[in-house]
Protein backbone atom coordinates (compact mmCIF):
# COMPACT_ATOMS: atom_id res chain seq x y z
CA UNK A 1 0.00 0.00 0.00
CA UNK A 2 1.26 3.49 -0.91
CA UNK A 3 2.26 5.67 2.09
CA UNK A 4 -0.45 8.28 1.36
CA UNK A 5 -3.07 5.51 1.41
CA UNK A 6 -1.64 4.18 4.66
CA UNK A 7 -1.85 7.65 6.23
CA UNK A 8 -5.52 7.99 5.23
CA UNK A 9 -6.27 4.76 7.10
CA UNK A 10 -4.74 6.06 10.35
CA UNK A 11 -6.61 7.86 13.12
CA UNK A 12 -5.74 11.45 14.01
CA UNK A 13 -4.05 10.28 17.21
CA UNK A 14 -1.92 7.79 15.28
CA UNK A 15 -0.96 10.50 12.78
CA UNK A 16 0.14 12.84 15.58
CA UNK A 17 2.24 10.08 17.16
CA UNK A 18 3.83 9.33 13.78
CA UNK A 19 4.50 13.01 13.07
CA UNK A 20 6.19 13.59 16.43
CA UNK A 21 8.49 10.63 15.69
CA UNK A 22 9.90 11.82 12.36
CA UNK A 23 8.34 15.24 11.56
CA UNK A 24 7.53 14.04 8.02
CA UNK A 25 5.89 16.73 5.89
CA UNK A 26 3.54 14.22 4.26
CA UNK A 27 2.13 13.32 7.68
CA UNK A 28 1.77 17.00 8.57
CA UNK A 29 -0.04 17.62 5.29
CA UNK A 30 -2.51 14.80 5.96
CA UNK A 31 -3.18 16.16 9.47
CA UNK A 32 -3.67 19.70 8.13
CA UNK A 33 -6.23 18.53 5.57
CA UNK A 34 -8.20 16.78 8.31
CA UNK A 35 -8.61 20.02 10.28
CA UNK A 36 -9.32 22.51 7.48
CA UNK A 37 -13.05 22.08 8.24
CA UNK A 38 -12.47 23.90 11.55
CA UNK A 39 -11.02 26.92 9.71
CA UNK A 40 -13.96 26.98 7.31
CA UNK A 41 -16.49 26.77 10.15
CA UNK A 42 -14.86 29.58 12.15
CA UNK A 43 -14.38 31.74 9.04
CA UNK A 44 -18.12 31.40 8.30
CA UNK A 45 -19.12 32.03 11.92
CA UNK A 46 -16.95 35.16 12.25
CA UNK A 47 -17.61 36.53 8.77
CA UNK A 48 -19.46 39.62 9.99
CA UNK A 49 -16.36 40.58 11.98
CA UNK A 50 -13.99 40.78 9.00
CA UNK A 51 -16.25 41.09 5.93
CA UNK A 52 -15.60 44.84 5.55
CA UNK A 53 -11.85 44.37 5.20
CA UNK A 54 -11.07 40.77 4.15
CA UNK A 55 -12.41 37.89 2.07
CA UNK A 56 -13.27 34.49 3.56
CA UNK A 57 -10.56 32.86 1.41
CA UNK A 58 -7.96 35.14 3.03
CA UNK A 59 -9.08 33.92 6.46
CA UNK A 60 -9.03 30.27 5.35
CA UNK A 61 -5.52 30.63 3.88
CA UNK A 62 -4.26 32.21 7.11
CA UNK A 63 -6.09 29.52 9.08
CA UNK A 64 -4.34 26.70 7.19
CA UNK A 65 -0.99 28.27 8.10
CA UNK A 66 -2.19 28.49 11.72
CA UNK A 67 -3.05 24.78 11.66
CA UNK A 68 0.40 23.86 10.34
CA UNK A 69 2.09 25.95 13.04
CA UNK A 70 -0.33 24.57 15.62
CA UNK A 71 0.57 20.97 14.77
CA UNK A 72 4.22 21.71 15.68
CA UNK A 73 3.27 23.47 18.93
CA UNK A 74 0.61 21.02 20.06
CA UNK A 75 1.45 18.82 23.03
CA UNK A 76 -1.19 16.08 23.55
CA UNK A 77 0.07 15.54 27.10
CA UNK A 78 -0.40 19.18 28.16
CA UNK A 79 -3.05 20.63 25.84
CA UNK A 80 -6.74 19.86 25.30
CA UNK A 81 -7.91 17.95 22.24
CA UNK A 82 -6.33 19.40 19.09
CA UNK A 83 -9.75 20.56 17.87
CA UNK A 84 -10.15 22.76 20.97
CA UNK A 85 -6.50 23.86 20.89
CA UNK A 86 -6.56 24.94 17.24
CA UNK A 87 -10.04 26.50 17.39
CA UNK A 88 -8.82 28.98 20.02
CA UNK A 89 -5.74 29.80 17.97
CA UNK A 90 -7.78 30.41 14.80
CA UNK A 91 -10.29 32.64 16.61
CA UNK A 92 -7.40 34.61 18.07
CA UNK A 93 -5.82 34.85 14.61
CA UNK A 94 -9.03 36.32 13.10
CA UNK A 95 -9.32 38.90 15.90
CA UNK A 96 -5.64 39.83 15.47
CA UNK A 97 -6.12 40.27 11.71
CA UNK A 98 -9.10 42.56 12.32
CA UNK A 99 -7.11 44.55 14.90
CA UNK A 100 -4.24 45.02 12.42
CA UNK A 101 -6.74 46.40 9.90
CA UNK A 102 -7.91 48.90 12.58
CA UNK A 103 -11.57 48.87 13.58
CA UNK A 104 -11.69 52.55 12.68
CA UNK A 105 -9.73 53.56 9.53
CA UNK A 106 -7.04 56.19 10.04
CA UNK A 107 -8.62 58.44 7.41
CA UNK A 108 -12.10 57.87 8.84
CA UNK A 109 -12.91 61.56 9.47
CA UNK A 110 -11.96 62.59 5.92
CA UNK A 111 -13.96 59.72 4.41
CA UNK A 112 -16.97 60.50 6.61
CA UNK A 113 -16.94 64.12 5.42
CA UNK A 114 -16.66 62.94 1.79
CA UNK A 115 -19.69 60.67 2.22
CA UNK A 116 -21.79 63.48 3.73
CA UNK A 117 -20.76 65.85 0.92
CA UNK A 118 -21.60 63.20 -1.67
CA UNK A 119 -24.97 62.57 -0.02
CA UNK A 120 -25.87 66.29 -0.20
CA UNK A 121 -24.68 66.64 -3.81
CA UNK A 122 -26.55 63.51 -4.96
CA UNK A 123 -29.72 64.46 -3.07
CA UNK A 124 -29.75 67.79 -4.90
CA UNK A 125 -28.99 66.15 -8.25
CA UNK A 126 -31.47 63.24 -7.92
CA UNK A 127 -34.19 65.06 -5.91
CA UNK A 128 -34.20 62.12 -3.49
CA UNK A 129 -31.87 60.54 -0.92
CA UNK A 130 -29.18 58.48 -2.70
CA UNK A 131 -28.60 54.78 -2.04
CA UNK A 132 -25.37 53.48 -0.52
CA UNK A 133 -24.42 52.08 -3.92
CA UNK A 134 -24.90 55.49 -5.57
CA UNK A 135 -22.79 57.22 -2.91
CA UNK A 136 -20.05 54.60 -3.21
CA UNK A 137 -20.10 54.88 -7.02
CA UNK A 138 -19.95 58.69 -6.80
CA UNK A 139 -16.86 58.47 -4.55
CA UNK A 140 -15.38 55.44 -6.37
CA UNK A 141 -15.34 53.67 -2.99
CA UNK A 142 -16.08 50.06 -2.11
CA UNK A 143 -19.76 49.92 -1.07
CA UNK A 144 -19.01 47.79 2.03
CA UNK A 145 -16.45 50.33 3.20
CA UNK A 146 -18.92 53.14 2.54
CA UNK A 147 -21.58 51.37 4.62
CA UNK A 148 -19.13 50.67 7.45
CA UNK A 149 -18.12 54.33 7.70
CA UNK A 150 -21.78 55.34 7.81
CA UNK A 151 -22.38 52.82 10.62
CA UNK A 152 -19.50 54.41 12.51
CA UNK A 153 -21.17 57.79 12.18
CA UNK A 154 -24.52 56.47 13.39
CA UNK A 155 -22.65 54.84 16.27
CA UNK A 156 -22.24 58.30 17.81
CA UNK A 157 -25.99 58.72 18.16
CA UNK A 158 -26.58 55.16 19.37
CA UNK A 159 -23.81 55.46 21.93
CA UNK A 160 -25.22 58.77 23.15
CA UNK A 161 -28.52 57.02 23.89
CA UNK A 162 -26.75 54.22 25.78
CA UNK A 163 -24.90 56.83 27.81
CA UNK A 164 -28.13 58.48 29.01
CA UNK A 165 -28.41 56.22 32.08
CA UNK A 166 -25.73 56.78 34.70
CA UNK A 167 -24.79 54.33 37.43
CA UNK A 168 -26.83 56.35 39.92
CA UNK A 169 -29.90 56.37 37.66
CA UNK A 170 -29.49 60.06 36.92
CA UNK A 171 -30.55 60.79 33.38
CA UNK A 172 -27.80 63.03 32.03
CA UNK A 173 -27.42 62.53 28.30
CA UNK A 174 -24.16 63.27 26.59
CA UNK A 175 -25.05 66.00 24.14
CA UNK A 176 -24.15 65.08 20.56
CA UNK A 177 -25.79 67.02 17.70
CA UNK A 178 -27.84 64.81 15.39
CA UNK A 179 -27.20 64.36 11.67
CA UNK A 180 -30.25 66.30 10.50
CA UNK A 181 -28.67 69.58 11.56
CA UNK A 182 -25.13 68.69 10.60
CA UNK A 183 -25.34 70.95 7.54
CA UNK A 184 -25.23 74.04 9.78
CA UNK A 185 -21.50 74.92 10.16
CA UNK A 186 -21.45 75.43 13.94
CA UNK A 187 -23.49 72.28 14.60
CA UNK A 188 -21.38 70.33 12.13
CA UNK A 189 -18.26 71.43 14.01
CA UNK A 190 -19.76 70.38 17.35
CA UNK A 191 -20.69 66.97 15.95
CA UNK A 192 -17.24 66.44 14.47
CA UNK A 193 -15.63 67.45 17.78
CA UNK A 194 -17.92 65.05 19.68
CA UNK A 195 -16.99 62.23 17.32
CA UNK A 196 -13.28 63.00 17.72
CA UNK A 197 -13.58 62.89 21.52
CA UNK A 198 -15.63 59.69 21.35
CA UNK A 199 -13.02 58.09 19.07
CA UNK A 200 -10.25 59.04 21.50
CA UNK A 201 -12.38 57.65 24.35
CA UNK A 202 -12.85 54.33 22.56
CA UNK A 203 -9.13 54.10 21.82
CA UNK A 204 -8.43 54.58 25.54
CA UNK A 205 -10.52 51.51 26.47
CA UNK A 206 -9.03 48.11 27.30
CA UNK A 207 -8.66 45.74 24.35
CA UNK A 208 -11.74 43.62 25.12
CA UNK A 209 -13.90 46.70 25.85
CA UNK A 210 -12.83 48.24 22.55
CA UNK A 211 -13.59 45.00 20.72
CA UNK A 212 -17.08 44.69 22.27
CA UNK A 213 -17.93 48.31 21.37
CA UNK A 214 -16.68 47.79 17.82
CA UNK A 215 -18.53 44.49 17.32
CA UNK A 216 -21.78 45.80 18.82
CA UNK A 217 -22.03 49.28 17.30
CA UNK A 218 -19.95 49.09 14.11
CA UNK A 219 -20.22 45.46 13.00
CA UNK A 220 -23.77 45.25 14.46
CA UNK A 221 -23.35 41.84 16.10
CA UNK A 222 -25.70 40.97 18.96
CA UNK A 223 -24.51 40.00 22.45
CA UNK A 224 -24.83 36.28 21.71
CA UNK A 225 -22.70 36.55 18.55
CA UNK A 226 -20.07 38.62 20.37
CA UNK A 227 -19.93 35.97 23.10
CA UNK A 228 -19.20 33.35 20.41
CA UNK A 229 -16.49 35.48 18.80
CA UNK A 230 -14.71 36.26 22.09
CA UNK A 231 -15.38 32.80 23.58
CA UNK A 232 -16.88 34.22 26.78
CA UNK A 233 -20.38 34.02 28.28
CA UNK A 234 -23.15 36.39 27.19
CA UNK A 235 -23.44 37.92 30.71
CA UNK A 236 -19.68 38.61 30.55
CA UNK A 237 -20.14 40.45 27.23
CA UNK A 238 -22.94 42.51 28.78
CA UNK A 239 -20.68 43.30 31.74
CA UNK A 240 -17.81 44.41 29.46
CA UNK A 241 -20.25 46.52 27.42
CA UNK A 242 -21.63 48.26 30.53
CA UNK A 243 -18.12 48.98 31.82
CA UNK A 244 -17.11 50.43 28.43
CA UNK A 245 -20.19 52.69 28.33
CA UNK A 246 -19.49 53.97 31.87
CA UNK A 247 -15.90 54.78 30.91
CA UNK A 248 -16.98 56.48 27.67
CA UNK A 249 -19.59 58.56 29.46
CA UNK A 250 -17.00 59.73 31.99
CA UNK A 251 -14.50 60.44 29.19
CA UNK A 252 -17.04 62.44 27.15
CA UNK A 253 -18.20 64.48 30.15
CA UNK A 254 -14.60 65.22 31.19
CA UNK A 255 -13.36 66.21 27.71
CA UNK A 256 -16.48 67.80 26.19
Amino acid sequence: MHQSDELKEMTNEELFALYFEGKQQQVKQELTLRYVYIVRAIAAQMRSLYSGTMQMEDIINEGVIAIMKGIDRYDPLKDNKFETFISRRIRGMVIDLVRKNDWMPRDYHRQSKSIESARLALTEELNRPPSDEEIADYLQMDVKKCQKIQRMSSMVNVLSLDMVMGDDDERQPVQIPSTDIATQPERAFLREEALRILTDGINSLKEKEKMVVSLYYVEELNMSQIAQVLQVSEPRVSQIHSMAIRKLKAYMNTNH
